[in-house]
């Protein structure tokens, strides 16, 4: 079987200490690109980082069939793209999107 995710579980570098589980978008974990838009939420339960990552190319489409969508250790996202990792300890309510052409990131405008 092939295994479809970017980075293989033996890859997985310890970048961060354990800070719980995140939701993903497929674009980041699959397909290979950055994070371009990252937001924290209430948790739902016990493990939930509240952390959620998009790489901001999904339509509405994409994110309504949550099949585009799994639970990630935050330490994996963080392997994927390593510039979301001194924005983690950031607050519920935080939402942050990628300044285009760099490894930083900015509040949301409302």
């Amino acid at each position: 079987m092939d295994f479809k995710y970017k980075i293989k579980p033996d890859d997985v570098q310890e970048l961060i200490a354990p800070r719980g589980y995140c939701y993903a978008s497929d674009t980041i974990t699959v397909d290979g690109m950055p994070v371009g838009y990252m937001y924290k939420e209430q948790p739902e339960e016990d493990g939930d980082s509240g952390w959620r990552f998009y790489s901001g190319t999904e339509t509405e489409e994409y994110v309504a069939d949550e099949y585009h969508f799994m639970m990630f250790d935050l330490n994996y996202i963080a392997n994927c793209d390593p510039a979301i990792i001194p924005y983690l300890k950031n607050r519920i309510g935080t939402e942050l999107e990628r300044i285009e052409g760099t490894d930083k990131f900015r509040a949301v405008a409302d």
